[in-house]
């Protein structure tokens, strides 16, 4: 096979990370409501979108994931309060750090969703799938394991709480 095929055939493996309350059941209604959406995606489940480790999703890039999605509950609306706001905030400072490392901006992405969001949920699927499909499969990033010091670690988790 050429690399021009190999292109062609490629799919994007996605990690969505789904917070319990709101965009996990709204990735249920699509399901259940029988909702199309591409099948890319790979669902952790977590309690809240707040909870969501940044280095978690370093590690998601570096073991050959293509894009990660963290979707959580729509302000005002979280079950644990604030825990949402903390997502959103640690979203925006692991921009940063993701650049930093050489990584495309499209590769990680957040979103809102509700539970009766299940169309909403689809769309969203769709959008980071093409996203991450446009920019090509990932090249993992250039660190072994271990080789991300235990005191870079702890200010890029410092940094983006």
């Amino acid at each position: 096979m050429t690399e021009a095929s190999d292109r062609e055939n490629w799919e994007p493996k996605i990690l969505a990370f789904l917070c319990n309350w709101c965009s996990y059941a709204g990735a249920d209604l699509a399901g259940t409501s029988r909702i199309q959406y591409p099948p890319n995606i790979r669902v952790i489940r977590v309690p809240c979108s707040g909870r969501v480790n940044p280095m978690h999703i370093v590690a998601a890039l570096r073991q050959g994931a293509d894009g990660v999605l963290v979707s959580g509950c729509h302000p005002g609306d979280c079950h644990y309060l604030a825990g949402n706001m903390f997502a959103r905030r640690r979203f925006a400072l692991l921009q940063r750090y993701l650049i930093y490392l050489g990584i495309e901006p499209g590769r990680v992405q957040f979103s809102w969703v509700s539970a009766s969001e299940g169309g909403r949920f689809a769309e969203v699927v769709t959008e980071v799938t093409e996203q991450v499909r446009a920019l090509g499969p990932s090249k993992r990033l250039n660190m072994r394991a271990g080789s991300v010091s235990a005191a870079e670690e702890a200010t890029a988790t410092e940094a983006a709480s």
